[in-house]
């Protein structure tokens, strides 16, 4: 009888290395579901399950942005997070040439290159968070500082009110 090898994603691997402690959950997944209908899938709670958010500033500098799966980001506070004019969000068909992830497995560690990355600061106050693990159907738990670490994100609010 063979062993069955564990799946290792790309962010799993960054946070091996840098012996960041995380978990990891899978569900059968084939397409990309929202946040909300992940958190529901494993019974997470919707405060700690995060959504990561790709942009791209008038400067043509791509962001990223980490919010809880039940709010929406709020483009003036993510610009002035940044230090650009203004951000909109890039076009799906994108994401996978920009971030080397697929919509639904995309995660701010272990990107194609180091973008900016910005947390809403309501992480803080949590234990953990739930983040994509790099696929679909798989989700990382992990402390909010280890990810900004993984992640060389910063906090900061980037919510509507």
């Amino acid at each position: 009888m063979t062993k069955q090898k564990e799946v290792k994603t790309n962010a799993m691997r960054i946070l091996d290395k840098l012996k960041i402690d995380y978990t990891h959950q899978s569900y059968e997944c084939h397409e990309f579901v929202d946040g909300l209908q992940t958190a529901d899938l494993l019974k997470l709670p919707y405060e700690q399950v995060y959504k990561t958010l790709v942009t791209e500033g008038k400067s043509k500098n791509y962001f990223v942005f980490v919010i809880p799966i039940d709010k929406e980001l709020d483009m003036k506070k993510a610009a002035k997070a940044v230090g650009e004019k203004a951000v909109a969000m890039i076009h799906l068909k994108d994401l996978t040439a920009i971030t080397g992830y697929v919509r639904g497995g995309c995660t701010a560690i272990g990107m194609k290159k180091q973008f900016k990355t910005v947390i809403n600061d309501t992480a803080k106050e949590l234990d953990t968070i739930y983040i994509s693990g790099g696929k679909i159907g798989l989700q990382i738990q992990l402390r909010p500082d280890d990810f900004c670490t993984a992640a060389a994100a910063v906090y900061g609010d980037i919510i509507t009110s």
